[in-house]
């Protein structure tokens, strides 16, 4: 007997903690108390289509004490089931209907499906936000490098945060605008004596177009001098110079060896000819003795002219060890 009481209270008990998780009656009750009219039934049919009520019910609490009369159960479902943060787009439109701020429920509902925090979109809208740039490098005509950073001074614009460029576009193209303004300049010194012309001209070029913030000014921080890179350049340049003349004269001087190597294979190439030309001569004598052609005299008379011109030759080239003359004693 005990142990059936003991189950039907143990029954009675579970049938009641699953009524009260499909049908959150307290929570209908904080609805209710709060004047937003919902239906035990649509509570029972969020759990049903895995929905948290909870999370519907004080979003709808908090938009009806904010004044927000265009936001439905539906719609909060709907944004929920795709995937969206219901609290953050309600504490948006909050925020945004306190701040005065042109925001629809579509377009909170779209800024938060699209990847956006919403409601930090709306506090920088509020209070501006302050992005500092990496250090950026540019030259100025006098080949002068200079180090500038930059503090960039943003609110977020509403009606393009949906399609609009983030952060990374903003921070690009104002490192851009500085490379270019210091590059434009005459001298280092005129951007180091005004360092707000380069704000001045970055802020011309309007750089926030297309993106979703809109820039309200561009603050100088700090600039650097680094390197002389015209005179880096310079010196690279008649390295190169010099490396080049350099190999021109090597090519001309190895032009020069193989024209010297090639005279001198020439030159013994005719010596060896000479010398086989006069190793015929003895068999052209011989030839001319026996032909009768030429006798022992002629002979005789050539030998005489040759041994005349061997001593010419002698006495015109200078003996070694003889370069002073000595006068006679």
């Amino acid at each position: 007997m005990e142990f059936t009481l003991f189950m039907a209270a143990a029954a009675v008990l579970f049938v009641v903690i699953i009524f009260f998780y499909y049908v959150p009656f307290f929570l209908w009750i904080n609805a209710l108390s709060a004047g937003v009219h919902i239906s035990l039934v649509q509570l029972f049919l969020m759990r049903l289509r895995r929905v948290p009520p909870r999370t519907i019910v004080y979003a709808m609490i908090e938009a009806h004490k904010a004044g927000l009369k265009n936001i439905t159960r539906d719609d909060l479902e709907a944004h929920y089931l795709a995937g969206g943060h219901v609290e953050k787009v309600v504490h948006a439109l909050v925020s945004a209907s306190k701040a005065n701020i042109d925001l629809s429920f579509q377009m909170g509902t779209a800024i938060d499906l699209a990847g956006r925090d919403v409601l930090q979109a709306v506090q920088m809208s509020v209070n501006p936000k302050v992005i500092d740039t990496p250090p950026v490098t540019a030259v100025a005509i006098d080949g002068i490098q200079l180090i500038a950073k930059a503090r960039v001074t943003v609110r977020a614009n509403i009606k393009q945060l949906v399609g609009g460029a983030g952060e990374e576009t903003i921070l690009a193209r104002v490192g851009e605008g500085i490379v270019s303004s210091i590059g434009s300049a005459a001298s280092h010194k005129s951007v180091l004596e005004n360092p707000d012309s380069i704000s001045k001209l970055v802020l011309k070029k309007g750089l926030d177009a297309g993106t979703a913030f809109e820039i309200l000014s561009i603050d100088i921080a700090d600039i650097d001098i680094g390197k002389n890179i015209g005179a880096v350049l310079q010196i690279d340049q008649a390295q190169a110079d010099k490396n080049i003349a350099q190999a021109r004269a090597e090519e001309r001087r190895a032009m020069a060896i193989a024209l010297e190597q090639e005279m001198k294979a020439k030159a013994q190439e005719a010596r060896a000819k000479v010398i086989e030309a006069e190793a015929e001569v003895p068999k052209a004598m011989a030839e001319a003795f026996r032909a009768g052609n030429m006798g022992i005299m002629d002979y005789y008379r050539m030998k005489n002219i040759q041994a005349d011109t061997e001593m010419r030759d002698s006495i015109s080239k200078p003996q070694k060890g003889s370069d002073k003359i000595t006068p006679n004693k």
